[in-house]
């Protein structure tokens, strides 16, 4: 049975700062600072990388919706199969919409974008950003004219347009004028601006009715080109839905989720974070070298207290324990260090605007962070198996020293 008191009354010797040797001491602070801050820097890149996640995912599911039924005919959607699925699915919000490419233009310039059709009354219920931009205005002004634009606050200050002021816009659709072809231009009212976070959207979406997109693209009214689906269970409810468009009369409907439209932004995101904590897990690996250098030069500076130990009648497990709990303390004390700076620098980068982020290159104005507990419980496991392994060669090798010899040549 190790003597628990001599272990612990080794390392408390141990970890006194050496004037004789002040370069061991220093060695050890060095790993213990090491380690603290490669603990650090990994929680808190972890929790930006998660955070910038789910910031993304939240904007792109706002505008790209939970499910969107598109056409794979030039038939199109027809309001039937709309009242269908209302029907089978009271649970489920449906919107269908139009679409067109579109340039605006103002006195001042000119932009392009993508103008969707909607029936605003139930395109508002499932987007919340186009519901915020209709609060302050009146549904029965968007019903009586059909030709109102609801545009990106971004694209209307670029434009430099006011609300109620007219825009033309320039649709791909063609007209006959004389002997050639035109686009066909339509001048409509600015009733409302939206802001949905991410730049790249507010510039480029623009609303209007689906009566309006109707007569531009000359369509009978009734047939679209997709259904928004709004859904609190979107991954469960889309098997759902695409068994039961098989039992509907159509022409070709497909269905796919916001998952789906964005997976390779997502999948590149989450390769990035399992690189960068590799990446950032090695910086703890380089710290760890120094507590195995560290522990050494202390087995080498003691070698003949150790001998005499071992002539005294202590045993090999007692000084392997000894150097390894040292190594340990050295390396888990770096690890608490680091976990609570990492939380300080959270806290510090959370209410403080140290760090402000350009809006138009990342969609946000300020740094999300947001750490999983998966992501701190691989963190601590990692960093403790680090230590625990650095901590191991010296402790074995000090429990293998030579007493004879060293206390007949030393």
């Amino acid at each position: 049975m190790p003597n628990r008191s001599l272990i612990f009354f080794l390392i408390k010797r141990y970890l006194r700062f050496d004037k004789s040797q002040p370069f061991i001491s220093i060695t050890a602070l060095l790993a213990f600072f090491g380690v603290a801050v490669g603990v650090m820097v990994l929680i808190v890149a972890m929790a930006i990388m998660n955070g910038m996640s789910k910031e993304f995912e939240k904007k792109l599911f706002v505008m790209n919706y939970p499910l969107t039924l598109y056409t794979i005919s030039p038939y199109g959607i027809s309001e039937e199969v709309v009242q269908d699925l209302e029907k089978k699915f009271p649970n489920l919000l449906f919107s269908p919409y139009l679409q067109t490419q579109s340039l605006i233009k103002s006195a001042h310039s000119m932009n392009g974008g993508v103008v969707f059709g909607v029936d605003f009354s139930k395109e508002r219920r499932i987007n919340g950003v186009l519901n915020d931009a209709l609060k302050n205005t009146n549904e029965n002004d968007l019903s009586k004219n059909p030709f109102n634009l609801i545009v990106g606050k971004s694209l209307r200050y670029s434009l430099n347009l006011d609300l109620n002021q007219k825009a033309d816009l320039f649709f791909t659709e063609l007209e006959p004028t004389g002997l050639t072809l035109s686009p066909i231009m339509k001048r409509f009212t600015i009733k409302g601006d939206f802001d949905s976070g991410l730049k790249s959207y507010d510039m480029s979406y623009m609303y209007a009715s689906l009566q309006a997109i109707s007569a531009i693209r000359r369509l009978p009214l009734g047939l679209y080109d997709g259904v928004h689906v709004y859904s609190k269970t979107p991954m469960k409810d889309i098997e759902i839905l695409r068994n039961a468009l098989k039992t509907i009369n159509h022409h070709g409907i497909g269905i796919e989720g916001w998952w789906q439209q964005n997976g390779n932004f997502f999948s590149a995101m989450e390769l990035e974070k399992r690189a960068l904590f590799i990446v950032l897990m090695l910086i703890i690996l380089m710290a760890s070298l120094n507590i195995i250098s560290s522990l050494l030069m202390v087995v080498m500076n003691r070698r003949k207290e150790i001998a005499l130990l071992f002539s005294m009648g202590s045993s090999q497990k007692e000084i392997q324990k000894t150097f390894f709990y040292l190594g340990n303390i050295i390396g888990l004390g770096g690890v608490i260090l680091g976990v609570v700076l990492a939380f300080l620098s959270m806290y510090l980068l959370s209410v403080f605007p140290i760090i402000s982020l350009p809006a138009d290159v990342y969609g946000i104005n300020t740094l999300p962070l947001d750490l999983s507990l998966m992501d701190f419980t691989l963190t601590l496991i990692g960093s403790v198996i680090i230590v625990a392994l650095s901590s191991y060669y010296p402790s074995k090798k000090a429990s293998i020293i030579d007493a004879l010899s060293v206390l007949r040549n030393e």
